[in-house]
């Protein structure tokens, strides 16, 4: 990092300390994350980083979920992991035809840290570094009426936003159908700026080529253009993320 990254980091260990909360034992590079979602403003980041641990205290008190506690949302397989990206991220598939909107909502939020923490830890193999960022794709082909939930999609970017800052390297949507646009401006309105310059709809062949492209035919399944199979998330077998 140069100077001012080190001072800003610096400042917010500081500004850490005067909330009562400690950043020791968190490398450089997670801080920076905060701080990059915080327009490197020290103060706010060392804000985000206090709520962000207390939050990870209440929601993840064993370090991680464990599947029997999403045993419901996990049943549905409409979750994939499919390897790294041509940039080296992670690349996760949301296939919405499979999702229903979620009577116990306690458990979909665990469902949520459950696929967050698993994507990026794929990336380093369960050692937190503390940059990795991770693909979303969501697939909205085939989906009906009974599969819009836009409580779910709010409740997901807003995780990412507030607990997982600066981890969405870019968000592809495919095969967005025309009665759900009015559903994705209403989600559109919880999302920063930072975070809907990231997504991307991809409505024609050039965006769609340019989508494969960006991604990897190693890693996409056959149905997205590429030559992988679909890998179920709780298929992929990997070291826990601890906090």
């Amino acid at each position: 990092m140069d100077e001012g990254r080190d001072f800003a980091v610096t400042q917010m260990r500081n500004s850490v300390e005067k909330l009562g909360s400690s950043a020791e034992g968190y490398e450089d590079p997670t801080l920076m994350r905060f701080l990059i979602a915080r327009s490197m403003e020290a103060d706010k980041a060392a804000k985000m980083f206090v709520q962000w641990r207390k939050w990870r205290a209440a929601m993840v008190p064993n370090g991680f979920i464990i599947e029997s506690e999403v045993a419901d949302e996990l049943e549905t397989r409409k979750i994939f992991l499919q390897g790294l990206s041509q940039d080296k991220y992670p690349v996760m598939i949301v296939q919405t035809k499979k999702h229903f909107p979620a009577n116990d909502q306690i458990q979909f939020k665990k469902f949520v840290v459950y696929l967050l923490d698993k994507t990026i830890a794929s990336a380093f193999n369960g050692r937190e570094i503390g940059n990795e960022k991770l693909i979303g794709v969501i697939d909205l082909q085939n989906i009906s009426y009974r599969n819009i939930d836009a409580r779910a999609l709010i409740t997901g970017f807003q995780f990412l936003q507030a607990y997982y800052p600066d981890r969405l390297a870019k968000c592809y949507m495919l095969h967005m159908p025309w009665f759900f646009v009015s559903v994705w401006r209403l989600v559109s309105r919880f999302l920063e700026k930072a975070t809907l310059e990231k997504i991307v709809i991809v409505s024609n062949e050039d965006e769609r080529r340019k989508f494969i492209r960006e991604v990897g035919e190693e890693v996409l399944p056959e149905e997205y253009g590429g030559r992988a199979k679909l890998v179920a998330i709780q298929d992929v077998q990997l070291t826990p993320l601890e906090n």
